[in-house]
């Protein structure tokens, strides 16, 4: 068979770079594993540092005129490997423990005012000393830094989290921030000025306390272990949440109150994603959604995920949706893959209608959804629970249009469209060569669920990037 040729990589190097300095940095650190030519694109340029401390302010202050002179040309992306070389050898492995020419940060930057700063590449001991972060703008002037739009910062550590302070306080038209991974990170404090907009959190596992004011901000994304103290003041254009607490609670108790600050701080969001375990907790804890002084009234979507569905995840699903009276889409994702959060024990007393009273009495309890027209189940098994959730929402959603299952039988998931047919007419709906399954009504003897397999090309549920 003739080879075919890869006429793209044969382009000259400075065509290959116009090219990626085209695409969001993310996609166009991904040409590096098409061929050598595009991976020669991403050679680090390399710089070898002598340094007596990482936290000496003479030290920050090299390091960050290095990257603000990286940074002050965008115009294609490039990589630059900071590496530490010790002067004091004894000293320095008895306080930290370095080596010579031990990589100490890879700094990347896109054409489009992108900067991420990756310390993922030192060494591991210096992740496990815990350390906090505050991180302001303007507390320095930095014109080096004064065209970076996004900001990440990946693994960072007590030794350069001085410096990550600093390269954020001197980004005055910041937009977007991301942090990843900074394993020994326990409070982090952002304030900032009007620009910031986007704010993605994700799986710090030891994080014990976030606090955040940004008066612009769209968009807040979080991922990993449910902190202690989390505090969203003064974003009041506050449009997407995204609560993903895969990882449960990393601390003894577990604060109602502080729980529902936070969802009444985000009351006002059009889009959210949350955890199902922890409306399950809420719930078992005391808490009546339906009877709280707030209410998701301009809530347009709900994405719900959790590791399974059972009784009590689906009835506190029920619950919190009486405190969603304006919903259009709900999206709910069951992924065997997630770790299960099993529930404690609460002391208080047992107040939401569903721990107490059966099926049929949570289904007839609360108010109907009047706007909601879209539902997604995925991970769809026809489990009991499973099918006692779509009996529900079939019966709350009056105005339903569509109500989509994703079965993860099969490698491709299927999808099936569902419907209420009457048995009487059943002969009629199987006319034809769709495939159907069929799952018996649970409200009625006289009914059936008609699932038509329909073709989907991938499931619009809007969670963190791995």
């Amino acid at each position: 068979m003739e080879q075919r040729l890869d006429l793209i990589s044969s382009l000259p190097h400075d065509v290959l770079l116009l090219i990626v300095s085209m695409i969001p940095l993310k996609e166009a650190i991904r040409t590096a594993i098409l061929s050598n030519a595009w991976r020669s694109l991403w050679t680090p340029s390399q710089v070898k540092l002598e340094l007596g401390s990482a936290h000496d302010r003479s030290a920050r202050e090299k390091v960050s005129q290095i990257i603000g002179a990286f940074s002050m040309c965008y115009d294609y992306p490039e990589k630059l490997k900071l590496c530490l070389h010790s002067v004091d050898h004894t000293k320095q492995r008895a306080e930290y423990p370095r080596f010579e020419d031990e990589s100490f940060a890879i700094v990347t930057k896109g054409a489009q005012g992108e900067l991420h700063f990756d310390c993922s590449g030192g060494r591991e001991k210096l992740n496990s000393t815990e350390f906090n972060l505050i991180l302001e703008t303007g507390r320095v002037i930095c014109p080096r830094f004064s065209s970076i739009k996004s900001l990440q910062l990946r693994s960072v550590t007590h030794v350069s989290g001085n410096l990550a302070a600093d390269l954020f306080s001197g980004c005055q038209i910041l937009e977007s921030l991301r942090l990843e991974k900074c394993r020994g990170l326990r409070k982090i404090d952002i304030s900032t000025n009007d620009c910031l907009k986007s704010l993605t959190i994700m799986d710090c596992s030891n994080i014990n306390s976030i606090k955040v004011s940004a008066p612009r901000l769209e968009a807040f994304s979080y991922r990993g272990i449910l902190p202690n103290f989390v505090l969203l003041n003064g974003t009041p254009h506050l449009n997407d949440a995204i609560l993903n607490f895969k990882d449960g609670l990393n601390f003894s108790d577990f604060h109602c109150e502080d729980v529902l600050n936070l969802l009444s701080s985000i009351r006002d969001v059009e889009t959210l994603t949350i955890s199902g375990w922890l409306l399950e907790w809420l719930c078992t804890a005391g808490v009546i959604f339906g009877r709280l002084e707030f209410k998701f009234s301009k809530l347009k979507e709900l994405v719900w995920i959790d590791s399974v569905m059972d009784a009590r995840k689906r009835d506190s699903l029920a619950c919190f949706l009486n405190m969603t009276p304006s919903l259009e889409r709900l999206f709910v994702k069951i992924d065997r893959d997630c770790s299960p959060i099993p529930s404690p024990f609460f002391q208080e007393y047992w107040h939401e209608p569903h721990l107490w009273m059966g099926y049929a009495d949570v289904k007839c309890n609360g108010p109907r959804l009047m706007y909601l027209k879209s539902i997604e189940i995925a991970g769809f098994t026809s489990k009991e629970n499973e099918v006692l959730l779509m009996d529900l929402l079939l019966h709350k959603a009056v105005n339903l249009k569509d109500m989509i299952v994703i079965s993860p039988d099969d490698e491709i998931h299927s999808a099936w469209r569902v419907r209420v047919t009457p048995r009487s007419q059943l002969n009629y709906v199987l006319r034809g060569n769709q495939n159907h399954r069929l799952l018996p009504s649970p409200s009625s003897g006289y009914s059936l669920y008609v699932l038509t397999q329909c073709k989907r090309l991938g499931l619009p549920l809007r969670l963190l990037d791995d």
